[in-house]
């Protein structure tokens, strides 16, 4: 993996804004999923625009967005901030990302792409409660999405295989892995073990922000396990329409998570998906995602 500083110089480089005027900034778009923004991009440049405007460094403990329009990765996404409240405990910050179309011959057109809410709050003694974490066989054990990958290239059309092949961001071994070309319908559950490993110390912020963008990953295809269809299947539309994030504990992304996803219903086009982060025996983060999935077949 000799290209792994370089990618975690560009996951860093992401969650590095530019502060244009006073609580606005500017995040640069990268190509992790495509032409769109990936919508873990966007939360995770959210989190940090609402987590610079704190006047004392809090961890956020609950986020609310919604993706509204998909991005363009080859403009940068202004993140417009709102204090909506500085208790001594809690703060609330209102967070509206925004990219400018271009249209020839006329002034560029705002179009927010996302919206969120997010709440910060320092972590207190307290009363505590948890379920036990979820047996599954170790990291350890399991190989890699990305050994996985070389198992399944060869039924890829050509056109596919240079982007099925690319390397993520983040370090992911799945459970139980399912054939993406030819998927068999199966109970809509799933889990990862998941860390972004040479990472090296970081704030809160940027550990939150990075834990948010890998919530993105494979949560809204949760959804269509029980279908039989992937990401892969022809005349799929998919996509994340909204995501909520409670940080419960402390963690440390540099070592394996445990990303356990669930869904519970699709219905209208539209699928409920759930996970639980896990470390150590602990609970320390829930996210829930509601994800667009209309299947077109293709006329005769």
């Amino acid at each position: 993996m000799s290209d792994y500083p370089q990618l975690i110089d560009e996951l860093l480089a992401t969650v590095a804004l530019i502060e244009v005027s006073p609580d606005v900034f500017e995040g640069k778009s990268h190509d992790y999923v495509g032409k769109r923004i990936f919508g873990g991009q966007v939360l995770a440049q959210a989190m940090m625009a609402a987590a610079h405007t704190l006047d004392t460094d809090k961890p956020c403990h609950s986020l609310h967005g919604y993706f509204l329009r998909g991005g363009d990765i080859n403009q940068p996404v202004i993140y417009q901030v709102r204090r909506l409240r500085d208790g001594r405990s809690l703060s609330a910050r209102e967070v509206t990302a925004i990219q400018y179309k271009q249209v020839r011959g006329k002034p560029p057109v705002e179009q927010v792409i996302f919206s969120m809410i997010a709440s910060f709050a320092p972590m207190e003694e307290g009363l505590e409660y948890q379920e036990n974490m979820p047996v599954y066989p170790p990291p350890e054990d399991l190989q890699t999405e990305q050994d996985l990958k070389e198992s399944y290239v060869g039924k890829v059309p050509d056109a596919l295989k240079g982007r099925f092949m690319r390397r993520r961001h983040v370090e992911i071994k799945p459970v139980k892995p399912r054939d993406p070309i030819h998927p068999e319908p199966t109970k809509p559950k799933q889990a990862n073990w998941l860390r972004i490993r040479e990472l090296g110390s970081q704030p809160v912020a940027i550990q939150q922000a990075l834990l948010a963008f890998s919530s993105d990953f494979y949560l809204v295809g949760t959804g269509l396990m029980s279908h039989g269809i992937s990401f892969m299947t022809s005349g799929l539309q998919a996509a994340s329409i909204d995501h909520s994030m409670h940080f419960h504990r402390s963690f440390d992304i540099n070592d394996w998570l445990l990303y356990d996803m669930w869904s519970d219903t699709t219905s209208n086009a539209m699928g409920l998906n759930h996970g639980q982060f896990w470390q150590d025996g602990k609970l320390v983060a829930t996210v829930q995602q509601e994800g667009l999935m209309r299947l077109r077949v293709p006329k005769s």
